[in-house]
């Protein structure tokens, strides 16, 4: 089995389960480290001739990492695709379970096994807190309806402000985020990479957490540990 990966955490997912199976990935995959297998460009822009030119029996995609050109494109010149699009904890483990199957694996890895010990063991420790989620700023976007990001942070005992939203990624004015009265922000270091000193002055007197994007929004191995890194990072919150 070859296979392309377009997904950063698909390729950090077959990486650990398949050695050998990976014949290209994008410039953005980083995990694992010291991956030495031809790069292909980004996640949204790929040079689709590279990709052909590996002769991959499978490429992965993301219905939200990847445009819907390319895997048109993919498809018209005959390489079979395969798209993941989850959008909770628990799918996003059935999908990997599911992926990995496909691709030969002859049964879970002990990751996954790890994965869904971690969550099924989080326990109810009272009423969620009331939290933003931005995911990019200039212009500001925020988590809103249906993402496998706002289901972790759920699981985690948070209640996304955004979560009924008619959009997946509102972009609300600066003005609508801070009279949303948020009792956390949450900041993460990926698509948009907020710091102490980038993003927390914007919501002055309001607990800000920063935490890992790789945590929050990729899903492979790092699942298994998320809910530890996660639930860290919100209990040390800063205050601008």
């Amino acid at each position: 089995m070859r296979v392309v990966s377009l997904v950063p955490s698909l390729t950090e997912a077959v990486a650990a389960t398949l050695p050998g199976a990976l014949v290209g990935a994008t410039d953005w995959c980083t995990h694992p480290a010291g991956l030495d297998v031809p790069r292909v460009g980004g996640s949204k822009y790929p040079d689709l001739d590279r990709v052909r030119a590996l002769r991959p029996d499978v490429v992965l995609l993301n219905v939200e990492e990847n445009r819907r050109e390319d895997a048109d494109a993919l498809v018209a010149a005959g390489m079979p695709v395969r798209v993941t699009y989850p959008r909770t904890v628990d799918g996003a483990l059935t999908e990997l379970a599911d992926l990995l199957t496909d691709l030969g694996a002859p049964g879970e890895p002990e990751w996954l096994v790890a994965a869904r010990r971690a969550w099924a063991g989080l326990t109810d420790e009272g009423p969620p807190r009331r939290a933003l989620v931005p995911v990019w700023r200039r212009p500001w976007v925020v988590l809103g309806r249906g993402t496998f990001a706002g289901d972790v942070l759920r699981r985690l005992g948070l209640s996304n402000l955004y979560a009924e939203h008619g959009e997946r990624y509102p972009r609300p004015s600066l003005d609508e985020l801070r009279g949303r009265a948020p009792q956390l922000v949450v900041l993460p270091d990926e698509p948009y990479r907020f710091t102490a000193s980038d993003g927390p002055e914007e919501f002055p007197g309001v607990p800000c957490a920063l935490v890992s994007g790789r945590h929050l929004t990729w899903y492979g191995p790092s699942l298994a540990e998320a809910p530890a890194v996660l639930a860290a990072q919100l209990a040390a919150p800063v205050t601008p």
